[in-house]
């Protein structure tokens, strides 16, 4: 793989709020006041603050050289630490690194207007493998895929409607694992009413959750009562409001609802943490295992709603590194998680076997969420 010898220097500067709609400025223009980091030993659940990009001396290795393989990764919407889809994402470099020896690191995009000048500094730094993470940055993604040719792009959550020979889209049924979690909610309800906190509509992945939840509540209950609301902002902020989050789903308590679904980043983990604060409150995670994530929330959190994001970025890093990584889009997996401390009590042994009744009706296609992409 041909790589430039390049030397971007980056400015740290200061801003305010996380980027998260289409593609900002030019590659060529001036460095984005983007922050990196590049901590491969860190644990998976606690990933490292930013810290500004090392000179080219001081890196383990030269990406520009055919002998460094290097994986970068650019935030969308959400901190790195995000305890939900960034972290997820980020996990899975950090395999490449653990399990392919690779040289990873990452920035956090500050503004919009800076998603193409992000990528770019990966790419013009030589690097082989970019990941870019969220729907916002699809646009940014694809004209990059264009000017860097020798680059690998993976784009996480961004649908390809044609192929590019250098860029792989990273799909998840969100709507399938939504629709279990609302199976879920409405099997331990006892009022009667669920709610769901969310992100902007403005994010399909968001949108597929909210409408699978809501599918899989009505295949239980037709009649349940759904208390479901998106965050009024913009990208820039439905996804990093965990006091709108806790408000919300202190609103839908009030209103009856007894188990809540939290999907919107750091806006979710708001929700469910002020949820595990309501005894005799269930609450519903997102994206990854919250268990392991948010902590806090253990005592209402009886599942999430997983898209698999970690294995799905390892496997296509894998395969961009030994050339076979798809063109268009690869669908990785998605599902529940584990019930821990009320498997077995709160989901029975019966919930869990109608759960899995209804896993293998959407795995076989028998049964349907209703989701529409395009509608």
């Amino acid at each position: 793989m041909r790589k430039s010898f390049w030397l971007v220097a980056l400015f740290l500067i200061l801003g305010f709020g996380l980027a998260a709609c289409s593609t900002g400025g030019s590659a060529e223009e001036e460095a984005a006041p983007a922050e990196t980091g590049g901590q491969e030993e860190t644990a998976p659940t606690e990933a490292p603050a930013p810290t500004e990009a090392p000179a080219e001396e001081e890196t383990a290795g030269d990406c520009a050289s055919e002998d460094v393989f290097c994986v970068g990764l650019v935030t969308d919407v959400g901190e790195i630490d995000d305890k939900s889809f960034n972290q997820s994402a980020w996990e899975g470099v950090q395999m490449a690194a653990d399990e392919l020896g690779a040289q990873v690191d990452f920035i956090e995009t500050q503004d919009a207007k800076d998603y193409a000048n992000n990528i770019g500094l990966f790419a013009d730094n030589g690097y082989d493998v970019i990941v870019t993470v969220g729907f916002a940055l699809g646009d940014a993604t694809l004209e990059a895929a264009a000017k860097y040719p020798d680059v690998h792009f993976l784009g996480v959550d961004q649908f390809q409607g044609f192929e590019t020979p250098n860029y792989t889209g990273i799909l998840f049924p969100e709507d399938q694992s939504g629709f279990l979690a609302g199976a879920l909610a409405a099997m331990l309800t006892k009022s009667g009413t669920v709610g769901a906190v969310l992100g902007t509509d403005l994010v399909p992945p968001v949108v597929a959750f909210k409408e699978g939840y809501e599918a899989g509540a009505k295949y239980i209950n037709p009649d349940i009562n759904l208390i479901s609301t998106y965050h009024p902002g913009g990208l820039d902020v439905a996804f990093t409001d965990p006091e709108w989050g806790a408000s919300t789903a202190k609103q839908a308590i009030d209103q009856g609802a007894d188990v809540i679904f939290g999907a919107g980043g750091k806006t979710g983990n708001g929700a469910l943490i002020e949820i595990a604060q309501n005894e005799g409150a269930y609450c519903i995670g997102v994206d990854t295992d919250q268990w392991l994530t948010v902590p806090e929330a253990r005592p209402c959190l009886v599942s999430s709603a997983m898209k698999l994001i970690t294995p799905a970025v390892f496997d296509m890093i894998k395969a961009a590194k030994e050339g076979t990584a798809p063109e268009g889009n690869y669908i990785g997996g998605a599902g529940l998680a584990p019930f821990h401390d009320f498997d077995g009590t709160v989901v029975t042994d019966e919930i869990k076997a109608k759960l899995e009744e209804i896993d293998a009706g959407l795995k076989d296609g028998s049964i349907e969420t209703g989701y529409n992409p395009g509608g």
